[in-house]
């Protein structure tokens, strides 16, 4: 039996009953944040992830929270604001320093409900933006994403848990899988994980190989899956109303 703990996550709860579909934004003016956003409400999504490592002016903090604030009204569902590194899949090759600046500012313009923070960057630094997300009220999403490979089941199940331990509200990581076993692999670590953690954990093996992690998330406890409208964010996400169709197929009595 699992023990993990739901998350208040904007008006919806992460880590209960179905996974929870988040789609996401990969504008990269203004302009195409905003049109996308207006797309993608239409299809009723639980949640929607800004991934800032698209836009153009990210590291522009008053055109930043220009569009944060722009979007937050757009929005009628929780946000998770992303800036992906280069080194974890993203769209822009940015200093440390940098990173954390833009992660501050987004914490501090206080227009979303979560925030991902990555995993592996220094420490100190890693833990200060936990700090001023949990003041700000604002769910910490810490991340680590392998675009090479799939770690082994007890490094997945280290990463997850150091995760948690550090003290961000929910634990994510993301594979690449390379045969059917790697696929098992995550999976089994992600029950392992789900029933000894008290976080919430979010997992998934990319790609076509990986497209059965996506729509089994209530099964081996997977708390959010990422589906498209329009543009996909990572290889092997699903469109949305196939996603749904998927997830109430498995859906657990």
């Amino acid at each position: 039996m699992s023990q993990t703990k739901a998350v208040q996550f904007g008006n919806i709860q992460l880590g209960t009953g179905i996974p929870k579909i988040a789609v996401p934004i990969t504008g990269k003016t203004s302009d195409e944040v905003i049109q996308q956003a207006e797309k993608i409400i239409l299809e009723k999504p639980d949640l929607v992830e800004w991934r800032i490592d698209f836009f153009n002016d990210v590291t522009d903090a008053d055109k930043l929270k220009a569009i944060a604030e722009k979007l937050r009204s757009t929005l009628n569902v929780p946000l998770l604001t992303t800036f992906r590194t280069h080194g974890e899949g993203g769209e822009l090759e940015l200093s440390d320093e940098k990173y954390f600046e833009i992660c501050h500012n987004i914490i501090a313009f206080g227009q979303t409900d979560g925030v991902d923070i990555e995993l592996y960057h220094e420490s100190n630094s890693v833990l200060s933006l936990l700090v001023a997300a949990k003041e700000q009220g604002i769910v910490s999403i810490m991340s680590n994403h392998d675009f090479e490979k799939t770690p082994d089941k007890i490094d997945i199940e280290n990463r997850l848990t150091k995760m948690s331990e550090m003290g961000a509200d929910v634990a994510k990581m993301a594979v690449m899988p390379e045969t059917a076993d790697d696929v098992l692999t995550l999976l089994e670590a992600t029950n392992n994980v789900q029933n000894k953690l008290a976080t919430p954990i979010i997992t998934m093996s990319m790609g076509d190989l990986g497209k059965v992690t996506r729509i089994s998330g209530e099964v081996f406890g997977s708390a959010v899956t990422f589906a498209t409208v329009g543009a996909a964010s990572a290889p092997g996400q699903i469109p949305i109303n196939n996603l749904r169709n998927d997830l109430n197929d498995l859906k657990l009595k």
